[in-house]
């Protein structure tokens, strides 16, 4: 691996940024691609001035030429608040930005990963998930531009692979969290420690009973940086197996918090799944990974986290 030059669209994103953390400390060199949407400079600064570290300010909709050996292409957003802000934006990330990418890896000949989602399975009928189950996604719904952008973000990736011999590897990410989620980006875990380091109830959607499994950022990372590495196209999942409810994270949250705090239930949402859990038996056997840091240790740091973040 020594040598090579990467490029990591959103990088400057919650998990683009700690990948970009990782690559540096292994000594590569590292193009960091970001438009800022949802991404900060805040989280790649300890990386400003570095001769290995360059930072571009860009849009993936947009083309552009760079000499590099690898892509890990994971700009697009991927909370629910963000993504549907711009629906159309959303889907236009997903299928053109993965094309010049795509476009790219073909002209340079560099090997491509492409960050997808468990949300390609959408609200599953089949429970754990296995990589073989080809989902059940409401093609008009209004997460839809993010559902069936990574759906066909991942048919670009195999279609350039067989047509043009592109090197892809593709990860389909599970629900992560960590230092540098954003406060307000919508996703259950922030949603919970911003309201209960501001003292407001917790807000549940239905009556809690959804699952979700939830894997540390630094956990995911080390899933994706051994796919890249390793021989295997996928898409493989990546993700914590250990399912959780949400009312579960909610009282586990509390407690670390402030115990005392009321929980109000609303509505749920539209297309909400109500189970998302991975069979990551492939990861185990082709990457000899799995997850090794549980929830309760991640979720202190990451309370430790928003902790200074909101203080600042």
């Amino acid at each position: 691996m020594a040598g090579l030059r990467n490029l990591v669209t959103g990088g400057a994103g919650f998990v683009g940024s700690h990948l970009v953390d990782r690559l540096m400390e292994a000594g590569e060199e590292v193009i960091c691609l970001d438009n800022y949407f949802t991404g900060r400079k805040a989280n790649v600064s300890r990386w400003h001035g570095h001769p290995c570290f360059e930072l571009i300010r860009h849009d993936v909709t947009e083309p552009i030429r760079l000499e590099v050996d690898r892509i890990w292409h994971l700009a697009c957003p991927a909370s629910p608040v963000h993504y549907q802000h711009n629906p159309i934006k959303t889907a236009k990330t997903s299928f053109l930005g993965t094309y010049n990418m795509l476009g790219m890896a073909r002209r340079v000949g560099a090997r491509l990963l492409l960050a997808s989602t468990s949300e390609v399975y959408g609200d599953p009928e089949v429970h754990p998930q296995p990589e073989s189950y080809r989902g059940s996604v409401n093609t008009i719904g209004v997460r839809s531009c993010y559902d069936e952008g990574k759906r066909i973000a991942e048919t670009l990736c195999f279609d350039y692979n067989r047509m043009h011999g592109v090197d892809i590897r593709v990860v389909r990410i599970f629900n992560t969290y960590g230092p540098r989620m954003l406060p307000d980006d919508g996703r259950v875990v922030s949603n919970f420690i911003v309201q209960a380091l501001r003292g407001e109830p917790l807000t549940l959607y239905g009556d809690g009973s959804q699952t979700r499994s939830f894997c540390y950022v630094d956990d995911l990372v080390s899933g994706i940086i051994k796919l890249m590495n390793g021989g295997h196209v996928g898409p493989l999942n990546i993700g914590n197996p250990c399912e959780f409810t949400i009312y579960q994270l909610a009282e586990l949250i509390r407690r670390k918090i402030n115990p005392s705090l009321e929980f109000v239930f609303k509505p749920l949402p539209s297309d909400d799944p109500l189970q998302r859990q991975p069979v990551i038996d492939a990861a185990r056997s082709l990457l000899q990974w799995e997850p090794q840091i549980p929830l309760d240790q991640g979720l202190d740091a990451t309370i430790k986290y928003f902790r200074e973040v909101m203080i600042r």
